[in-house]
This record gives structure tokens, C-alpha cells and sequence, in this order.
């Protein structure tokens, strides 16, 4: 099984008084537009999940729908709360254990996304700087567990060259 973990993408500023519910503050225009790039170009190279679950914040509910209308399957987008600020990694797992999908995506937060990779990896000393719409994509043998995965790879925007 593939695991896809991707920061969302460019937002406005924390603390903006625009957004005084943090919860709803959106993805920039120019955000929007960058990480539906890195979308194209992470399609191009074969990344496409079945199932993706996502924080229920707004900005990460707008990430994962561009990533879910970029890639081939056009997944379904689940929020879950175990997404939210202080993922809860025995939920994410049990969600992804119980459906049938090859390839999965979870879309968050940091430095939630850095210590869930850290954490699949077998590392929780391990640091994988997440940029804004990174995505590490984590290869299982089996079922997903924590220390079972393997980090196949770790790309951000700049890296894609957009």
C-alpha cells in the first residue's frame, strides 16, 4: 500500500483578524493555483489515491479536493477530526485499515504531517521538514503500522519546479 501525507497548501497568515476561527481561514488564490500544479505534476509521475481523508479545515478540505479532482480516480474526500491540529495516528490507521484502496492520501497539518512520517517510518526522532503542499509519499508492505513504512519519497513545489 502507498501513503500519501501532504501539508496543505498556501494559505492566509495565521493570526489574520480576517479569520478569527483559524478553522476557516481559506487557501490563498494564489494557492489554489500553485498546489493545482503540484497536483498535475504529482499525477504526471503516477500518484493516485483511492481515498482521501482530510482535516475538516477549511484550507486542507480545499487542498484535498484539488488533489482528488487532479488525480485519475477523482477519490472521494473524507474529513476527520483525527486530522485536525494534534492528528491522532490510531484513528488515521484504523481508517485506512477499513477500506479497499491501494493507494491512500491523509491531508494536514503542521507539524502534525512531519511527526506521522516520522512516526510510519519507525523514526520519532526523525525530522521531514514539511513546506506548505508537501507531500511524502510512504510504501507498506502490508497494512499500515507504525514503523512498518518505507519513505519513498518527499517533494515540494519547488522541487516539481512550480
Amino acid at each position: 500500500m502507498l501513503l500519501y501525507i501532504c501539508r496543505h497548501a498556501w494559505a492566509g497568515h495565521y493570526g489574520d483578524p480576517a479569520w478569527p476561527d483559524d478553522s476557516l481561514r481559506p487557501l490563498t488564490s494564489d494557492g489554489v493555483e500553485r498546489y493545482g500544479r503540484v497536483v498535475a505534476a504529482l499525477a504526471e509521475r503516477g500518484v493516485a489515491p483511492e481515498r482521501i481523508a482530510t482535516s475538516p479545515y477549511v484550507r486542507c478540505v480545499q487542498t484535498a479536493e484539488l488533489l482528488a479532482r487532479g488525480t485519475p480516480h477523482t477519490p472521494p474526500v473524507e474529513e476527520l477530526m483525527a486530522l485536525e491540529p494534534g492528528a491522532n495516528l490510531a484513528v488515521l490507521l484504523s481508517w485506512t485499515k477499513g477500506g479497499r484502496a491501494d493507494e491512500v492520501a491523509w491531508v494536514g497539518h503542521n507539524p502534525d504531517v512531519e511527526r506521522l512520517v516520522a512516526d510510519l517510518v519507525g523514526d520519532r526522532g526523525a525530522s521531514v521538514r514539511f513546506a506548505k503542499g508537501a507531500v511524502a509519499a510512504i510504501e507498506f508492505a502490508g497494512p499500515p503500522e507504525p514503523g512498518a513504512g518505507t519513505l519513498l519519497w518527499h517533494v515540494t513545489a519547488k522541487l516539481l519546479g512550480v
